[in-house]
């Protein structure tokens, strides 16, 4: 597809990756993973406009980050999944048992290419 192509087959609508970053002790990462899969993977799939989900986990001596990729359709559709502040880190009651510090925010960036 050519980035004239692409261009008019996107539109105006472009749309939005929003990443989330939480820190678990290692002796609980793999729960944790269990947790992010049950729990919050139907939870994000949920929500209409959620195009891809991606969990990643990166471990560290004694800590395991995990990395939360979603891509959604549009920024209408991020507030139907976080409410009206997008960039506002959502989480569940269960992440106090796992997680070492609670983010306040999640990063979005418009995607304006992707091959």
């Amino acid at each position: 597809m050519s980035i004239e192509t692409y261009s008019i087959a996107r539109g105006n609508n472009m749309a939005i990756m929003r990443l989330w970053h939480g820190k678990v002790a290692i002796e609980q990462a793999e729960e944790y993973e269990k947790f992010m899969i049950s729990r919050a993977a139907p939870d994000y799939g949920s929500v209409d406009g959620l195009l891809k989900l991606y969990f990643q986990r990166r471990n560290e001596n004694t800590t395991a980050h995990f990395l939360l990729v979603t891509i959604w359709d549009s920024m209408e559709s991020v507030k139907k999944f976080a409410g009206e502040h997008p960039e506002k880190a959502k989480y569940y009651p269960e992440d106090d048992t796992f997680l070492l510090e609670k983010e306040e925010t999640s990063a979005l960036y418009e995607i304006f290419f992707e091959k």
